[in-house]
């Protein structure tokens, strides 16, 4: 039985039944070339909903990819409360460069949020609806977001982790501040029109955190984004950068649907400890998807897929100088694949 790109994306990570793995990116997918393809340009096209739309689109026209994923970049939310960005170019995504919540008195101030008013975040959620409007039920919509820990980061500055460790009185009301945030922002992108949701959490990292504060910081609010979109029969994949191997069974305990793994994790041992979740990834967007050969990037896709990976796909987020015949390449192996 054959299903619509929806329908397999959806099954696969819910561990049902399908033909064959689903074609996808869960990170950033963006290049240069499907910029030149369709003629939408960062760093516009991370500010204008028509062109966020259009160059997301390109992932899967030019490409050939089973999905489209919004946003490029992971500075939005961190923008919507305040913080200061420095611009992005065509080549590289915008930063993070200032803070705006050092004390729980900060964070009252943030806490009254709301969305609808011409942020960036809102003009994400204003291209979802585009694409929805565009490809209907056919073709799945991936929201992407950074996730509570690394937002609060972000709003917090270089104390963040420090703050930790010294119990600074800012780090609990922020994390719940952001968590809260990140629901509602995951409600609203499914509300839109995105049937999946990444959590990109690149700083709550298992080699920076440890056991101790990654099962204090991370999961349990992960857990709580995961059963907002539960509530909403919508499935849920969480990105961490790094090696996050010995740290997967953590991840897993989120209740998240997939877990997306770094170029660096070893994937049998990832996919051993990982129980409810679908281990993803983990091809080096640098090494292999930049500077490889097509021949090279199918070759360790049947090496990752044997490994125990059920999405063969990127580690982490696509260079931008990536070539359209190495991402198609990907696409290929998926649609040739077994499950």
């Amino acid at each position: 039985m054959s299903y619509t790109p929806k329908e397999r994306l959806y099954r696969a990570l819910k561990k049902m039944d399908v033909d064959r793995m689903p074609a996808v990116c869960f990170t950033q997918t963006a290049t240069v070339e499907q910029m030149e393809a369709c003629g939408a340009f960062w760093p516009q096209a991370n500010e204008e909903p028509e062109l966020i739309a259009k160059l997301a689109e390109a992932g899967h026209t030019v490409v050939g990819y089973e999905a489209i994923r919004v946003p490029f970049d992971i500075t939005a939310e961190a923008e919507f409360f305040g913080c200061q960005i420095k611009p992005g170019t065509r080549e590289q995504q915008p930063s993070v460069i200032g803070h705006v919540a050092s004390s729980p008195e900060d964070v009252d101030g943030l806490k009254d949020f709301e969305f609808g008013k011409g942020a960036r975040v809102d003009r994400i959620i204003e291209s979802v609806m585009i694409l929805k409007a565009k490809y209907g039920d056919e073709i799945p919509i991936i929201g992407s977001m950074i996730g509570p820990f690394s937002l609060a980061q972000h709003l917090n500055g270089d104390s963040w982790f420090m703050g930790l460790m010294m119990d600074d009185p800012v780090i609990q009301p922020l994390i719940d501040m952001t968590t809260d945030f990140c629901i509602r922002y995951a409600q609203e992108m499914v509300k839109a029109g995105a049937s999946c949701i990444v959590i990109i959490d690149p700083t709550a990292s298992y080699e920076l955190l440890g056991d101790e504060f990654y099962t204090k910081f991370a999961t349990p609010y992960h857990q709580k984004i995961v059963q907002a979109m539960k509530a909403m029969d919508v499935p849920t994949v969480l990105h961490i950068c790094g090696d996050t191997t010995k740290g997967i069974h953590l991840m897993d305990q989120s209740g998240v649907d997939g877990i997306s793994v770094d170029q660096k994790v070893n994937v049998r041992p990832a996919a051993e400890s990982a129980k409810g979740a679908v281990i993803i990834g983990n091809l080096d967007p640098v090494r292999l998807m930049w500077r490889g050969t097509p021949a090279d990037i199918k070759a360790e896709c049947v090496k990752i897929s044997e490994s125990g990976a059920k999405i063969v796909t990127i580690g982490c987020g696509t260079v931008s100088a990536t070539p359209t015949e190495n991402l198609k390449a990907l696409v290929e192996y998926a649609k040739e694949s077994e499950y």
